[in-house]
């Protein structure tokens, strides 16, 4: 039985989350896993040389994590405090500024959308796939926005919500975390019990 399984990284910019986790990145290089890397507007301006390293990297794929990394709303709904979007032009601006700065920096457009918090509407969801992109979210929170400890990562990943697989939400801008040194535990059962990791275009979305 193989299951496959998309680990995506978020990239969020700002304060403290404007860099990459070196040991994250080595390791996803070593073991050879594919992964789709969700790069918010703030970070890409901050990472112009690295956004293009990682883009042209074959492991990786591109995916756009928003302009102001909030929720994406019509209503301006928050989500973990964060004021959210709050109209049409709002939603469109959240998605496409970023569209186009990954899409200059790049040469690629990005087909996989998802918003600051991950949390969306219903209508927002539908200017998402207008715009020609995929709004994601997950099923796994592998490290709780790379606040958990390494077995607390290791234990997400090891839990039944991987074992039919589906979507992994982490962090690869936060140097220090415990997020990396999961790898080491956990791949090897992943691997035992037949996970396949794949990026969220070669999965096709893994829903």
């Amino acid at each position: 039985h193989v299951s496959l399984v998309a680990l995506t990284f978020d990239a969020c910019g700002g304060p403290h989350a404007d860099t990459i986790d070196p040991a994250l990145l080595g390791l996803l290089q070593t073991e050879a896993i594919p992964a789709t890397l969700f790069l918010n507007s703030r970070w890409v301006t901050a990472n112009d040389a690295l956004t293009r390293e990682l883009a042209a990297n074959p492991l990786f794929e591109i995916a756009n994590h928003g302009t102001r990394h909030v929720p994406l709303s019509m209503t301006g709904q928050s989500a973990y405090g964060i004021k959210g979007t709050a109209s049409l032009q709002e939603v469109v601006d959240e998605v496409w500024t970023n569209h186009e700065l990954l899409t200059r920096v790049t040469g690629t457009a990005p087909r996989w959308f998802r918003s600051g918090t991950a949390h969306y509407d219903e209508v927002s969801t539908a200017i998402v796939a207008e715009l020609g992109e995929r709004p994601v979210g997950f099923v796994v929170n592998g490290d709780a926005g790379a606040t958990l400890s390494a077995p607390k990562v290791t234990h997400e990943l090891l839990g039944p919500a991987t074992s039919g697989g589906g979507i992994v939400i982490m962090h690869i801008a936060r140097p220090g975390s415990g997020t990396a040194q999961w790898l080491g535990a956990a791949l090897d059962a992943l691997r035992a019990r037949g996970t396949r990791f794949v990026t969220l275009s070669e999965g096709g979305g893994v829903t």
